[in-house]
């Protein structure tokens, strides 16, 4: 069987659910069979958000590229960065990277269109929220992203990073969040939300928001590996 390798930490609270779900999934995909070879490299969160915010994204598709090394080092075969706002720089590093990767975003992009959604809304961090990377990839299958207000974005981001990413899920903020999903549904009409951070999972649970569908990208992630993985 081949071996699964995860750029890890970022945050820890969402690598131990991919760890998780990998487990969980594949058990139920396959009840008798071995459990899946699993190799993962906890980064330093820290350097990827001094990058993120110093707009250096050359050195943070070069800090990828070397972890990856190690990966394939310790003998994985394919390898998924188990966060969305990495994959800001997905493309210069998939070029480079030692090992096959498996984009969150386009396997994210695969289940929207297989669910026949046109109009999808994002939530994650303000890096992600505010780039490109999610609306050109499902623009190509002709679906179109719609992302929160400023002050919408605003508010994500922080209870992001001084609540989700500290394991810290507070009922206050599940409701602001399902809140800001329901004014994204009666403003921009949108069919579903992407959980476009890997700890959101972690706070929005039970598939939907306010009556919107929600994609969870860890768990279509760990699909799409696994799919890799048996088939």
């Amino acid at each position: 069987m081949k071996t699964i390798g995860l750029i890890g930490g970022l945050g820890p609270e969402s690598t131990v659910d991919y760890y998780r779900s990998l487990i969980n999934t594949h058990r139920a995909l396959d009840p008798k069979g071995d459990p899946p070879s699993i190799i993962i490299n906890s980064v330093n969160m820290e350097y990827v958000l001094r990058c993120l915010e110093g707009k250096r994204l050359q050195d943070l598709a070069e800090f990828f590229v070397v972890e990856l090394q190690k990966l394939a080092n310790a003998g994985a075969d394919f390898a998924l960065i188990t966060a969305n706002t990495p994959h800001i720089v997905f493309d210069d590093v998939e070029r480079r990277s030692p090992l096959p990767l498996i984009s969150i975003v386009e396997a994210t992009a695969d289940r929207a269109q297989q669910s026949g959604f046109e109009h999808v809304g994002l939530i994650g961090t303000r890096f992600t929220m505010q780039a490109t990377f999610y609306p050109v990839v499902f623009a190509r299958k002709e679906m179109q992203i719609h992302v929160p207000k400023e002050s919408e974005q605003e508010y994500i981001h922080e209870r992001y990073f001084s609540e989700l990413v500290k394991g810290v899920f507070r009922d206050e903020t599940r409701r602001g969040l399902a809140e800001i999903i329901a004014r994204m549904r009666d403003r921009n009409g949108i069919q579903a939300a992407i959980l476009g951070g890997t700890e959101l999972p972690l706070i929005l649970r039970g598939g939907e928001a306010a009556g919107v569908p929600l994609l969870d990208t860890t768990q279509i992630h760990v699909g799409a590996a696994l799919a890799r993985l048996i088939g």
